[in-house]
């Protein structure tokens, strides 16, 4: 069944979509790329940071995504987009200046599609992102403003900075230790609450990682290890 989110009837009257808030794993899945400009490698490239499977199907290509080509990274079909292109994906995003093309490609689509900058043409819409190791926040006002997704996006960035990714790379150790030291269930969820609460946010902002890490290693030792 196609995922299709229908053209709006009036633009006068449309209201926007109502998203669900998803994170995609996209390692190994095929993701096909219509279109080879700026704004196609900007796609490609983040699809490739998260382990797609991508094939390029545009006459031109960047030089950078020509680079990735030569690395193996992606397939790339040197010719415009064809009825057929899209069987199997899991993914299709349409970056071509050919609103003809685009359309085409929405309307084929078996699958998630994204076209750029045209919000009525996709059943998904990419958000603004910010990453901080294993922390992703997405930000997103429903197509309406991209701009605005970015100005709150670059706020979000002052807010959680890199301390935040390496507290969780070794918090990941710290919850690991816990399940095993602390046997009792009620005290290891309490545990696991205080070493995420916003008192360690704040010490993570004004004292760094080091001293959240210390805090949660004294609080590790510090919880006793009783049975219910």
């Amino acid at each position: 069944m196609k995922l299709k989110t229908e053209p709006p009837a009036s633009s006068k009257t449309a209201l926007p979509a109502n998203y669900y808030p998803v994170f995609l794993n996209l390692k190994g899945k095929k993701t096909v790329v219509i279109g080879g400009g700026k704004v196609a490698e900007r796609k490609i490239l983040t699809l490739l940071r998260n382990s797609a499977d991508v094939t390029v199907i545009s006459p031109q290509i960047t030089t950078n995504i020509e680079h990735e080509k030569h690395r193996g990274r992606i397939k790339h079909i040197n010719r415009q987009y064809r009825k057929g292109d899209l069987k199997q994906a899991f993914l299709v995003i349409a970056a071509t200046d050919s609103l003809t093309i685009n359309q085409q490609v929405s309307k084929d689509a078996p699958c998630l599609v994204n076209v750029v900058d045209t919000p009525n043409l996709c059943n998904f819409i990419v958000p603004s992102t910010i990453k901080r190791g294993p922390l992703n926040i997405a930000v997103s006002t429903s197509g309406i403003s991209p701009a605005l997704s970015r100005s709150v996006r670059r706020e979000l960035e002052r807010m959680y900075g890199p301390a935040f990714s390496e507290y969780l790379t070794s918090l990941k150790t710290i919850r690991a230790e816990a399940k095993k030291r602390i046997t009792d269930q009620r005290k290891r969820s309490e545990f696991l609450k205080s070493v995420a609460s916003e008192k360690m946010i704040r010490i993570l902002r004004e004292n760094g990682c080091s001293e959240a890490k210390r805090n949660a290693k004294d609080l590790l030792k510090k919880t006793k290890n009783t049975s219910c």
